[in-house]
C-alpha cells in the first residue's frame, strides 16, 4: 500500500474537519468531492467570482446525502478578514485554493488580482495561524519560474515574475516564509503545473486552455493556437492534485513542512501534441464529427514559452506519486465533457 492510501484509510478513520476556499472553483470544488468521499467535515467558502454554483450541484448529486451533510457551505470573500477567521475555528487542515488566476488577467487589470490573490491569501494565512490549525496547505504556481531558463524547474530555482499573476503567487511564497520565520507556523505551497480535469470552466474569457479546447472542438469550431504550436506545458490532471493537497495537509514530518514543492508529472507536451491528444479522444467517442484544423495566432504576452518541472522533492519528501499521465488525464477529461454536456 502506497503513502497516499494509507492516508485515505486513515482519514476514513478518524475524519477531521478541513477549510476549503474557492470550493466552488475548479479544483476546489474536486477537493471537496474527494475529501467527501473519504467522510471528512468540510467547511467551504467562495464569492462565485471564478467559481460556479453548478459545480456544487453536481457534487450533491454524485455523493450520498450523508456525505453532502458533512459540507458546510458560505458564500463569502477572503477579503472578509473576520469571516476567514470564523471559517477557520476548530478546523484542522486549510486549503487555501481561492485566487484570481489567468496572466492575461492580471495584465488587463493587476488592482484586483493584488487585491484577491495577496490581501486575501494574507486574510486567510493570518487567520489559519490565530486558530491554530495543524497545516495551511497553499496553491502556488509555476508562473513563479518567470524567466529563468532552466529546464526542468527546481524549487529553489527561480527568475524573474513576468505578469503581474506571477507576481502575486511570488509574494504568497515570501509571506508563507516569513509567517514561520516571525511566528513559527510553517505551511506547505504547491506549485501547480497547467492544471486540467472535470469541472474546468470553459466558459470564461480566461478559460484555460484543454476546456475550451474541448467546447470549440465540440461546437464544430476551429481552435486557435498562439504561437507555432511548440510552446510545451507540464500538463496536470486534477488527480494529482488531489492527491498532493491530502499528503500535504496530513503529513507529519518536519523534513516536509515549510517547503514549496512542484506539483506536475514531469513530463512536457507542446500545444499541437495536446491539440492531437484531445482530438483523438473526441474522434473515438464521436467518430462522425469533423474535427477542424487549427488556427495559429500569435504569442500571448506574459506567457513562458516552455515548463517542465522536476518532481523528485515531492516524491521523496510527501510520497507524492502522479496516478494519471497527460494521455491518461485527456482521456478521463474528455470522457466526463461528453458526460456531462448537459450541466455546462
Amino acid at each position: 500500500m502506497n503513502k497516499y492510501k494509507e492516508i485515505q484509510l486513515a482519514l476514513k478513520q478518524n475524519p477531521k474537519k478541513w477549510v476549503i476556499t474557492g470550493v466552488a472553483g475548479f479544483i476546489g470544488s474536486n477537493l471537496l468531492e474527494a475529501l467527501l468521499e473519504l467522510d471528512q467535515f468540510i467547511v467551504g467558502m467562495d464569492n462565485f467570482s471564478t467559481g460556479n454554483q453548478k459545480n456544487l450541484d453536481h457534487i450533491k448529486k454524485c455523493v450520498s446525502k450523508d456525505k453532502w451533510n458533512r459540507f458546510l457551505f458560505i458564500e463569502g470573500d477572503i477579503l472578509d478578514p473576520k469571516l476567514c477567521n470564523e471559517i477557520c475555528q476548530g478546523s484542522d487542515y486549510v486549503l487555501h485554493q481561492a485566487a484570481l488566476g489567468s496572466v492575461p488577467r492580471s495584465i488587463e487589470d493587476p488592482y484586483t488580482s493584488n487585491n484577491s490573490n495577496i490581501t486575501g491569501f494574507l486574510n486567510m494565512l493570518i487567520a489559519a495561524k490565530e486558530s491554530n490549525v495543524k497545516r495551511f496547505v497553499y496553491a502556488a504556481s509555476s508562473s513563479t519560474y518567470g524567466d529563468h531558463p532552466d529546464l526542468p524547474k527546481i524549487e529553489h530555482k527561480i527568475g524573474n515574475p513576468l505578469s503581474p499573476y506571477a507576481v502575486t503567487k511570488l509574494v504568497n511564497e515570501l509571506y508563507a516564509n516569513v509567517f514561520e520565520i516571525a511566528y513559527d507556523f510553517p505551511s506547505i505551497g504547491l506549485r501547480y503545473f497547467n492544471i486540467f480535469g472535470r469541472r474546468q470552466s470553459a466558459d470564461s474569457a480566461y478559460a484555460a486552455v484543454i476546456p475550451k479546447w474541448i467546447g470549440e472542438i465540440l461546437g464544430n469550431k476551429s481552435i486557435t493556437i498562439n504561437g507555432d504550436g511548440e510552446t510545451s506545458r507540464d500538463f496536470t490532471f486534477i488527480d494529482n492534485v488531489i492527491q498532493a493537497n491530502i499528503l500535504s495537509a496530513t503529513t507529519t514530518d518536519s523534513k516536509t513542512i515549510g517547503q514549496v514543492y512542484n506539483i506536475a508529472v514531469g513530463e512536457r507536451t507542446t500545444l499541437i501534441e495536446m491539440y492531437n491528444f484531445i482530438s483523438e479522444n473526441i474522434r473515438l467517442r464521436l467518430n462522425k464529427l469533423k474535427i477542424k484544423e487549427p488556427k495559429f495566432d500569435d504569442f500571448r504576452p506574459g506567457d513562458v514559452r516552455h515548463s517542465l518541472a522536476d518532481i523528485t522533492k515531492a516524491k521523496d519528501l510527501l510520497g507524492y506519486d502522479p496516478t494519471h499521465n497527460v494521455e491518461q488525464g485527456i482521456k478521463e477529461t474528455v470522457k466526463w465533457y461528453l458526460n456531462n454536456l448537459h450541466e455546462q
